[in-house]
């Protein structure tokens, strides 16, 4: 290999050749412009805790005011700045401290600019030959990401996936194939009636999946959950029962490690037990939970996981990697390429002068693929595990004090005394509604009252978090912590909201 100096001399030549064009110039002036536009206005303006989290305005206003309509003949350049500007100002501040309403948020420096050099190189992620460093990448994050979760060194296989909900999809069509593998050539036509199984509170990809890949979704059945939110392992194995005396073939199980609303973490090890006794594929759906497994205090949560046929975990969510970056892990080496590889010849030539068992994009569904895993690699080089364990660390330390806090306040009610991950639910009850908890109509009035701070808080921008109703239980509040950013200032300045935004209204 050439000396560095020697590759730096070439690349001035090819640079002197462009230097010449008025078009470098021109494009080069741009882009440090509209670079300067965002890190000045975007990653840091907007991420002060003084800024909005979002400057509210309904659609037609937003019509008004960003002109969305592609058109016939090009803009300037400084047009196009004032455009970037303007979609920034309508869009949500995702990376502000106070959008705490989805379980993602904040951005990492090293994950963007991972991100951005992903974006300047344009790979797509499919053979040695066209993505020589990100094949390379990929298995070596994977491999880490298994040992991590607790396979045996060389066994299994991973992708990196369009999301969590696609990486349970994956799950479906590996369990399937694993029990049917005549079903990739013949196709549902020539397999039993398949049935799975999941919790009732589980994310609702599960269900969307199995109706997505002709299994249906009445075919993928709920199983109960507890007060605490976790899979009651009795009511599996009795639907399991059922299912099998009804003619049904059980395939697979999917437990949840992190639910979305309840942040429960599913006994995967009686869970697995069961599996193995039915003799049913094990999934756990850690998107959301899995990066507790960075945490020697925390990681217990997942006890068992390694006994999972396979595992989604999203970088993007616990362990605040840009979006998105979402994986599939599983222990069986060879089944991601079986069960989806269509060897096309033009893509995947088996001849070629280098050893293609580096080309490995025939195990995805997809062709083209973005290399999503640049910027968490880099987030890891940067950090170290160390780094994402004191991340951890600090987000579950920040949810117990928020929960301490708001139980010593008035008008705040919690849904759940001891949540696992760092979502905290809880009521907040406004003067109007204090001391009338025995009325006829108290949780009619009750499920009034989120929507209404939810409105006030958007439309001042001073923070963002969701709400929602979950079974019997009337619309509640979930803050959800995953922004090492926050201290516990930041966890009184949420309860000092609450209580402004609401102690005054009325329902």
């Amino acid at each position: 290999m050439p000396a560095d100096s020697t590759i730096f001399a070439a690349e001035v030549k090819v640079e002197d050749h462009f230097q010449s064009l008025p078009e470098r110039s021109k494009h080069e002036d741009f882009i440090r412009r509209a670079v300067d536009l965002l890190v000045e206005r975007v990653v840091f303006g907007r991420s002060t805790r003084t800024s909005r989290v979002v400057e509210w305005a309904a659609p037609d206003d937003i019509r008004k005011c960003i002109d969305l309509k592609p058109r016939e003949g090009p803009v300037s350049h400084e047009q196009l700045l004032v455009l970037m500007a303007d979609v920034a100002r309508y869009s949500v501040n995702t990376a502000h401290p106070y959008f705490v309403n989805q379980l993602f948020s904040s951005v990492d420096p090293y994950g963007l600019i991972g991100q951005w050099l992903t974006d300047a190189l344009n790979p797509s992620v499919y053979t040695f030959e066209v993505a020589p460093v990100f094949t390379l990448m990929e298995e070596e994050v994977l491999r880490e990401m298994r040992s991590i979760v607790g396979y045996r060194d060389g066994d299994g296989d991973g992708i990196f996936c369009p999301g969590g909900s696609i990486a349970n999809g994956y799950a479906i069509s590996c369990a399937r194939y694993f029990m049917h593998p005549e079903i990739k050539t013949k196709g549902v036509y020539a397999v039993p009636k398949l049935v799975m199984f999941t919790s009732e509170l589980a994310h609702y990809s599960t269900r969307k999946m199995a109706g997505f890949m002709g299994i249906g979704s009445e075919n993928c059945i709920n199983v109960k959950a507890d007060k605490c939110g976790k899979m009651d392992v009795e009511d599996l194995e009795q639907k399991i029962k059922a299912a099998v005396e009804d003619g049904c073939k059980p395939f697979m199980v999917t437990a949840t490690s992190g639910t979305t609303v309840f942040g429960a973490f599913d006994p995967i090890i009686p869970i697995a037990e069961v599996c193995k006794k039915y003799k049913v594929w094990l999934h756990v759906d850690a998107a959301w939970g899995g990066g507790a497994l960075m945490s020697k205090k925390h990681k217990h949560l997942l006890r068992g996981i390694e006994m999972a046929d396979s595992v989604t975990w999203n970088p993007h969510k616990l362990l605040a990697a840009p979006q998105q970056c979402s994986t599939f892990l599983t222990k069986h080496k060879t089944i991601l390429k079986e069960c989806h590889s269509s060897n096309a010849t033009y893509l995947f030539q088996k001849d070629k002068f280098y050893d293609t068992s580096y080309d490995t994009g025939d195990k995805h569904i997809q062709c083209g693929r973005r290399a999503d895993v640049l910027k968490f690699w880099f987030m890891w080089k940067a950090k170290g595990h160390s780094g994402f364990e004191k991340h951890i660390d600090k987000v579950f330390d920040n949810a117990k004090y928020f929960l301490d806090h708001i139980k010593q306040r008035n008008g705040f009610r919690i849904v759940l005394e001891k949540p696992e991950c760092t979502n905290v639910m809880f009521w907040y009850v406004p003067k109007c509604l204090r001391g009338c908890e025995t009325d006829p109509d108290y949780n009619e009035r009750l499920h009034k009252v989120a929507p209404k701070i939810k409105e006030r808080m958007i439309k001042e921008g001073c923070m963002m978090v969701t709400y929602q109703p979950q079974g019997e239980l009337v619309n509640f509040f979930r803050i959800v912590f995953q922004n090492s950013a926050l201290d516990h200032k930041d966890m009184i300045y949420f309860a000092d909201e609450f209580e402004r935004l609401g102690s005054e209204i009325m329902v």
